[in-house]
């Protein structure tokens, strides 16, 4: 597809002025069918002109949605972008991800931060290897049962692997539905939201109508101050400098380089505070990462 090497000046002025004509239209008419279209072609409009392209959307495969999908979740499209292939190219499918090695895991996840993800991911695997015969499931309330899968990620899954016409909200999708729909209001509720959506999905493609919606709310974002923050759900990521999670992190990378160390050889890699790091570290064994055992820490 064609794409148009234009400003962010000059494509936050076109898409100034049709969420303009919008805005008149649904403020003069409310929310009928004919708005509804408009608000369609403002979103179609703009893709077609300045979509963005990922190697994840160039495939319905199941499994690299779903790799996709779990990756996106909290982090940023550019750091997805060095990781997603490799992972792939790693581990092919939901079979060879099941039977991984904790320490490759964790070696192809590095980068991505919030570890959990890795972990949960390989459960999925291991799930629908198990108990699906190798299929993912394309019913979003059996999704829901797998680990690290919310409702929107059950929904993002369906929509982009299986182009169901599903209901879901994420980030940029809650944008625009403030943006367009509720100017000038904060507090807005996600309950608020869904109707819209769901009243809105192309419902012959809804694959590419939330590609659409997750394209033109990054510009959204640019154009102006956060609309997700007038949400009653936003919320202000924690800093991750000298942060648990980033310790946790730490400590899961010197795993993946040494077999075995002692928890003295850990707790001397941290010297600042060495209770933190026992405490961190019975975490990360709480949660399936490592063992300790006779005074050794290592990767299950």
């Amino acid at each position: 597809m064609k794409q148009h090497n234009l400003s962010d000046a000059q494509i936050s002025a076109i898409s100034s002025v049709n969420a303009h004509l919008f805005t008149q239209a649904l403020s003069i008419n409310g929310i009928t069918d004919d708005v509804i279209k408009q608000f369609q072609e403002t979103i179609y409009n703009y893709y077609r002109l300045f979509r963005r392209d990922f190697a994840w959307r160039q495939t319905t495969n199941p499994y690299h949605i779903v790799v996709s999908e779990i990756m996106l979740q909290q982090t940023q499209t550019s750091r997805v972008q060095g990781k997603y292939e490799n992972f792939i190219t790693q581990f092919p499918d939901f079979a060879t991800l099941a039977s991984a090695q904790m320490r490759d895991l964790l070696a192809a996840w590095q980068g991505l931060g919030y570890n959990r993800r890795a972990l949960a991911l390989q459960k999925i695997a291991q799930r629908v290897m198990h108990e699906f015969d190798g299929k993912l499931p394309d019913d979003p309330e059996i999704l829901q049962t797998f680990s690290g899968i919310g409702p929107n990620t059950a929904g993002s899954i369906c929509a982009f692997a299986f182009n169901c016409p599903i209901t879901f909200i994420e980030t940029n999708i809650r944008s625009i539905f403030i943006h367009f729909f509720f100017q000038g209001q904060t507090e807005v509720h996600d309950k608020m939201l869904l109707p819209l959506v769901a009243k809105t999905v192309d419902r012959h493609n809804a694959r590419e109508w939330y590609y659409a919606l997750m394209d033109y709310g990054v510009a959204l974002k640019k154009m102006y101050p956060n609309p997700s923050r007038k949400s009653v759900h936003h919320a202000t990521q924690s800093k991750f400098e000298g942060s648990d999670r980033q310790i946790r992190g730490a400590i899961l990378r010197l795993l993946t380089k040494h077999v075995l160390i002692t928890e003295q050889d850990l707790l001397c890699a941290f010297p600042s505070d060495e209770q933190r790091v026992i405490d961190i570290a019975h975490d990360l064994a709480k949660d399936g990462f490592i063992r300790l055992e006779k005074g050794h820490v290592s990767l299950k």
